[in-house]
């Protein structure tokens, strides 16, 4: 089910938030946790109720991984072992399977038959959180959880697609705790608040500029060099304002439901060097790659090139988590390059102005989103390429006219000078955008400082009733893809 969706804001939302506060306030609070996990199956089996077998397999072997580790000790470790290969292994089928085959068939001439197997949603990120889970657990910092805490743990429906990536210690003693099911009318509104921006983000503005990319990326050999870097510039907003509008709207739900979420955003494209941006974008996959990935390799702890080499192999495996293709390689182990250079330069680019760095920073993260976005990394080579090569000239009515949007156009239409330009509405995107990724607070910190009032109120109003009537274009996430 997607956010942005009649089905979702008009009936399965307030039909959740409802029963879930009425068995609260009637204290059946374990049957409100039975209630929330069966909305989350709802949630999750809209598209394809096939999907419910995986999931909820994937939640009974984790579970029963856990409960074996504890009752069988000493062999803790081989069941520990035994988790995560089959949590990888679901994984490589699911998501990996057809792209070995078809690496094999390319590099070996073979004629093997592909599989064509539907990528189930969410997969990277519910298997990853029971990795994350299982290796808590065979740590022995894991507390004794039932079935039904961890089964809500995994599957509770805003973050269950597309992230953020939740640790069980952020979320079951949220869950187990009964003062949470009784509603709280300030986080209700805060969270409204946060699901509307979110909302905008992705139906106002990111799905405006995936407009301008599809119709670049349909003739990439037809661009011009202004349109070319429009193409790029474009899906680097546009991936930001899709994704971080999702954990918006997630984090927006979860505290209409008393629990707070992690932040997963923290306005990345600020950052004056790729570790800076790392740091701030998909902040909880960088703290799983961190925690159970960069640090048991050793981290920072066995020198410069173990330290380097370590640092590459964490971007690899990013890369390849994100999709099954070269492209994706490529971007991870653009980024893991970008990340050593930024740690054996770190002194001379302290010295650096702080403007030239995010310049530089800004220029290789839109670079890198290039290769993350193209079906082909020749497709990406000739993208970049036509930046310096397609001449420069006007943008062209047929580019600038995937920026048009009749609500806005019903006032630009009514300013004589303005409505003459053709390009009004996208200078306009781009200078709003830019602005909001460049200048204010995101999102989520205006949330946590925001004091209900009526211009609040007003304002959540409108972007909902905004976004809702756009609804008629409705696209996935593009996160859904990964």
């Amino acid at each position: 089910m997607l956010f942005n969706s009649y089905i979702f804001v008009l009936l399965f939302l307030p039909l959740c938030l409802v029963g879930y506060y009425i068995l609260g306030h009637f204290k059946f609070y374990k049957l409100a946790n039975v209630y929330l996990f069966a909305m989350s199956m709802w949630f999750y089996g809209y598209f394809n109720p096939w999907y419910l077998f995986l999931i909820l397999g994937s939640v009974a072997i984790n579970y029963l991984v856990y409960r074996m580790m504890n009752r069988f000790d000493n062999h803790r470790k081989q069941i520990f072992i035994s988790g995560i290969v089959i949590n990888v292994g679901i994984l490589i089928y699911f998501k990996y399977m057809d792209f070995f085959i078809s690496t094999i068939n390319m590099i070996f001439k073979t004629e093997w038959e592909l599989l064509y197997i539907v990528l189930p949603l969410g997969i990277s990120f519910f298997t990853f959180q029971q990795i994350s889970f299982i290796t808590d657990a065979y740590r022995g910092t894991v507390l004794d959880y039932n079935i039904l805490e961890y089964a809500c743990y995994v599957t509770f429906f805003p973050q269950l697609i597309a992230g953020p990536i939740v640790t069980h210690d952020e979320l079951v003693p949220q869950l187990q705790d009964d003062t949470k099911k009784k509603i709280n009318f300030e986080n209700m509104s805060k969270g409204l608040y946060l699901f509307s921006m979110g909302m905008a983000k992705k139906v106002l503005l990111a799905d405006t500029f995936g407009n301008a990319v599809s119709y670049g990326y349909e003739g990439i050999s037809m661009l011009n060099s202004t349109q070319a870097l429009l193409v790029i510039l474009s899906y680097t907003l546009q991936i930001y304002f899709d994704f971080s509008g999702y954990c918006d709207m997630a984090i927006g739900i979860g505290k209409m439901f008393n629990i707070e979420l992690p932040l997963n955003f923290n306005s990345p494209y600020k950052a004056t060097s790729i570790d800076e941006f790392w740091d701030r974008w998909h902040m909880t996959l960088t703290r799983f790659l961190t925690r159970y990935i960069y640090i048991p390799l050793g981290g920072n702890r066995k020198g410069k090139i173990r330290t380097y080499v370590n640092i590459m192999l964490v971007y690899l495996i990013s890369g390849f988590w994100h999709g099954a293709g070269f492209t994706f390689l490529v971007w991870g182990i653009g980024h893991g390059i970008a990340s050593v250079i930024t740690r054996a330069f770190k002194d001379a680019a302290s010295k650096i102005p702080k403007w030239i760095n995010w310049i530089i920073t800004f220029a290789v993260v839109n670079l890198l989103w290039v290769f993350f976005r193209s079906d082909t990394i020749a497709d990406a080579i000739e993208l970049i390429s036509r930046v310096f090569t397609g001449g420069i000239a006007p943008v062209g009515d047929g580019f600038a006219s995937q920026f048009k949007l009749w609500e806005i156009d019903l006032i630009i239409d009514k300013i004589p000078l303005v409505s003459k330009f053709i390009s009004v509405d996208l200078v306009g995107y781009l200078v709003l955008t830019m602005f909001i990724v460049l200048v204010p607070n995101n999102a989520c910190q205006r949330m946590l400082n925001m004091q209900p009032k009526m211009r609040t109120m007003v304002l959540s109003a409108v972007l909902l009733a905004w976004s809702i009537m756009s609804f008629s274009g409705i696209s996935t996430f593009l996160y859904f893809n990964f």
